[in-house]
């Protein structure tokens, strides 16, 4: 199988997990593709000022791969800066959130498994 960059699923979101701002999500596979095995395989953005709101993983986990831009990750209650090129990784009953502290888009890849 081939997707063509013109056939990927790409939605607008606003206030994602009680965040602030918007940002876009453009599926890289869809759910059904994932044969079970996780249910987010995306390339994200999230416009300047914008965050993902603090939330927990339950039955799965997340990795984010930081493409472009910079932000603040709130990793289970410890924050720390990131930028292009640092990884995300969020374990089952763990928590996070994300915030885009950046005057450009802040992009990244983010794959969702179950445990």
């Amino acid at each position: 199988m081939i997707k063509l960059s013109d056939e990927l699923h790409s939605e607008v979101f606003e206030k994602r997990f009680g965040g602030e701002g918007e940002g876009r999500v453009t599926r890289i596979l869809e759910v059904e593709q994932m044969k079970g095995k996780g249910r987010v395989f995306a390339r994200m953005m999230l416009k300047p000022g914008s965050t993902l709101g603090y939330h927990q993983h339950n039955g799965d986990f997340e990795t984010y791969y930081i493409l472009s831009g910079e932000g603040i990750v709130n990793d289970n209650g410890n924050k720390r800066k990131i930028k292009a090129g640092d990884v995300v990784y969020t374990e089952n009953a763990e928590f996070h959130g994300l915030e885009n502290t950046g005057s450009d888009n802040l992009e990244y890849i983010a794959l969702v498994l179950f445990v």
